[in-house]
């Protein structure tokens, strides 16, 4: 009898790969992202984003997870498979870095080879910038003005110039453009010159520009530097120009008094300091107010240093008042029931000032701890509108005579400011609903329309007609109605992120962003 053979040893076979959960995770994700939209319509866009965003990194963690615990794979192709993934996430931070977010927190992302504005800007310098090859050369004589934030009475609107509608047949033209240091200002216009902020390396400066050509006429300088991820680099406010003299206000609190003609200091002082206080989380933002023999900032001290006056030809403190921190607003100056006052939008309120001693006259909350960037609407005869984004919204107030409490007349999330300043015309309010342009009826807060989106630029309202910057850097005419938007024309100015306020002076638009800009004649 043969005998049987022994039995063999058992074979190991690989494990088939658990794809399961992996199709689920990726399922989910997807599954995700349109629920977010529809859950969150009503909420902001930088919350859509932030949702978005962390279901991402929710899926890709969980698929590494996967990978390296339930996958079954080989331990060789798992440590294979995660350091392949490592290794794409490293090299692409080594080949791109994020220059700042967009204004709905979405990263903007560019090759780490490409050269910062500020070392372009160094190289233009003193030099002039040509005009466009085959434009022409323009003589501009000017007599108009744009000498401080959202123009002559800080409200973003302008009587005139009468503008031409047709930009097909009559585009506008560029009649210089050249690179410019970091900042969110504007540009103050007067006469001859343009004056701006920007930093320059580790030096925040003020550039004059000779208004016609783009040369620099002077520049002066402090050491100081002001840079985050999020909120970007340089100076935020706008020069304030008052006779021979401009007043600059950096993003660290060092308020400036200069010559127009020369760039020299005739006096500086120190926010932080005066109002024994520190730097708002996003820097100083609110542009010098000059009234009668005063500069007003928003200090943000809480010991009664809120606001602070001091005389504009030697620099000593005239007069504080109140206790709220700083929001990121302008004080302006206003007559509502017969009294004038300063206006100013605080970390977390609204206040109002007597322009002689500071002393607070009313303050009514707002904005729950948001970031409160957009100036009050005056709202004929005695009515103040305020909006702020990240879905606070608008509030309209009716300021009585001689009172010290106003009253809510209606609340509104239909119109929800963050960078940008809306207007008001015969009834109606005209801005950017986060970042798509809306009517709002001021009688009660209802929303008549919203449609375009624009981003989060900056606007002006010159007599009918509406000029948006949007945020892509496009120029857009517009002639709004409690009907319909009326987009009319556009025009390529930049092609980079632009949130900096906008000048018009005659038919001569100064637009600027953080990397560059430019001088734009109107039809």
């Amino acid at each position: 009898m043969t005998p049987e053979p022994p039995p063999s040893a058992p074979t190991s076979t690989p494990s088939r790969l658990r794809w399961r959960p992996a199709v689920l995770i990726v399922a989910a994700g997807l599954a995700a992202l349109p629920a977010i939209r529809i859950l969150a319509r009503d909420q902001p866009f930088q919350y859509r984003t932030l949702a978005s965003g962390a279901v991402g990194l929710s899926v890709l963690t969980a698929l590494l997870l996967w990978w390296m615990l339930f996958s079954r794979a080989r331990w060789r192709n798992r440590w294979l498979g995660l350091a392949l993934v490592a290794g794409f996430i490293g090299l692409g931070l080594a080949l791109f870095r994020i220059r700042g977010v967009s204004g709905d927190l979405v990263p903007i992302w560019e090759p780490r080879w490409t050269r910062s504005a500020p070392a372009r800007s160094e190289r233009a310098a003193g030099s002039a910038a040509a005009t466009p090859p085959g434009s022409g050369a323009v003589t501009i004589r000017s007599t108009g003005s744009f000498p401080q934030f959202l123009g002559p009475q800080r409200n973003a609107v302008l009587p005139g110039p009468v503008l031409a509608t047709n930009w097909s047949d009559h585009p506008p033209r560029i009649l210089w453009r050249q690179p410019v240091g970091a900042a969110w200002s504007g540009f103050a216009v007067l006469g001859t010159r343009a004056i701006t902020q920007e930093q320059q390396g580790p030096e925040e400066q003020v550039t004059c520009y000779e208004a016609d050509t783009g040369r620099r006429l002077w520049t002066h300088s402090d050491p100081e530097r002001y840079v985050t991820t999020i909120a970007g680099e340089g100076p935020r406010a706008t020069p304030t120009i008052e006779g021979d003299r401009v007043f600059t206000l950096g993003a660290l609190g060092r308020l400036n008094a200069l010559e127009v003609s020369t760039g020299r200091r005739l006096w500086t002082r120190s926010l932080t300091h005066d109002a024994a206080t520190g730097v708002p989380e996003w820097g100083f933002s609110g542009s010098p107010l000059v009234h009668d023999d005063l500069v007003i900032v928003s200090a943000g001290g809480r010991d009664g240093a809120s606001l602070i006056a001091y005389r504009s030809d030697t620099g000593e403190i005239a007069w504080k008042g109140g206790s709220s921190g700083a929001g990121y607003a302008s004080p302006f100056l206003a007559t509502l029931s017969g009294t004038p006052q300063i206006l100013i939008v605080n970390h977390q309120s609204v206040a109002s000032h007597d322009p002689r001693t500071g002393a607070v006259l009313w303050e009514v909350p707002f904005g729950a701890g948001m970031p409160l960037v957009a100036n009050p609407i005056l709202i004929p005869p005695d009515r103040l509108m305020v909006s702020a984004g990240y879905n606070v919204g608008s509030e309209l107030f009716a300021i009585a005579p001689g009172t010290n409490a106003p009253s809510s007349l209606w609340k509104s999330k239909k119109l929800k400011a963050k960078f940008a300043n809306p207007v008001f015309r015969d009834g109606f309010v005209y801005g950017l609903d986060d970042s798509i342009l809306a009517c709002l009826d001021a009688r009660d807060g209802s929303q008549r329309w919203k449609e375009g989106r624009y981003g989060h630029g900056q606007a002006l309202l010159v007599g009918d007609l509406y000029l948006q910057m949007a945020e892509s850097g496009e120029l857009v005419l517009l002639a709004p109605t409690p009907d319909a938007p009326n987009e009319i024309a556009r025009f390529p100015v930049f092609t980079a992120k632009t949130w900096n306020p906008i000048a018009l002076r005659d038919h001569q638009l100064f637009a600027r962003n953080d990397q560059e800009a430019a001088l734009v004649l109107l039809p």
